[in-house]
């Protein structure tokens, strides 16, 4: 407060208060106090590499349990992050299994690939296996996308045949292939295991119409479903009756029927 003296009284005058602004004399602004910033920890770091040279290092016919360590506790789940990051940028939409199976696919794909990760090359593991995960997909996005092309054109072909012809050329096809199988199953399979595999498949092709998904990993987890049986054994199977369905693709376009009592002509073979 000021006061002014005049010849009758003393008048006070009040001081005009400054305002505070949040820029310095030189017009930049005025930092905040406060703690500073922490650096946010990278979910794929030189610690997440230096574990996995520790793993590869360690032999896995004496130390696997030291390695299962390692991987579950300083790898899984930075190689669970990669994965999820390049399936969520690139949008890779012609999968058919969920995005959960296609992650975890795609995450056993890195694990069984560790081995070939060399540091003493200079490249960053984040690099080396971004672009191992990311390739992995791409063939695979490639490949379905083929056989979507396929199948769409095919699903064309049929609405444009009269009468739907060709879906029925198709559906009698089948229905002499599983008659053929049922006859002579005996002839091809010695064994129980392999008897229970060949029923279990048949059974789905005469349930085709109630099955939504044709993947192949789907149909592969519903025969070991039904037979509790290993994949190995169930791929055997499958290969016998990829021989004989050579062999019956060839008489049904000749004959327009299939002969179950026949023996495969060993030429087919």
């Amino acid at each position: 407060m000021e006061s002014l003296k005049t010849k009758t009284r003393r008048i006070v005058v009040a001081k005009k208060k400054v305002k505070e602004t949040n820029l310095t004399k030189a017009g930049v602004p005025k930092k905040k106090p406060g703690r500073k910033p922490s650096k946010k920890k990278l979910y794929f770091d030189m610690d997440v590499q230096d574990a996995i040279v520790r793993y590869n290092s360690l032999d896995p016919d004496t130390h696997q349990s030291a390695r299962n360590k390692i991987y579950a506790e300083e790898i899984h789940t930075a190689f669970d992050k990669l994965c999820e990051n390049i399936i969520n940028t690139f949008k890779f939409e012609y999968f058919d299994d969920v995005y959960v199976d296609v992650k975890a696919e795609v995450v056993s794909f890195l694990v069984m690939n560790i081995h070939k990760y060399d540091h003493t090359k200079g490249s960053k593991a984040f690099s080396y296996f971004s672009v191992v995960a990311k390739n992995y997909l791409i063939l695979h996005n490639n490949a379905n996308y083929k056989k979507y092309k396929i199948h769409t054109s095919i699903d064309i072909l049929n609405t444009k045949e009269v009468g739907g012809s060709r879906q029925g050329y198709f559906e009698d096809f089948t229905d002499e292939v599983v008659e053929y199988f049922e006859e002579n199953i005996s002839r091809l399979f010695k064994s129980k295991r392999d008897i229970d595999v060949a029923y279990s498949i048949l059974e789905l092709m005469r349930k085709r119409h109630e099955i939504e998904n044709f993947n192949k990993k789907a149909l592969y987890i519903l025969i070991r479903e039904m037979t509790n049986i290993e994949t190995s054994y169930i791929t055997k199977v499958v290969n016998v009756f990829k021989k004989e369905y050579r062999y019956l693709v060839n008489e049904f376009e000749t004959k327009g029927v299939i002969d179950k009592h026949k023996k495969q002509n060993k030429f087919f073979k």
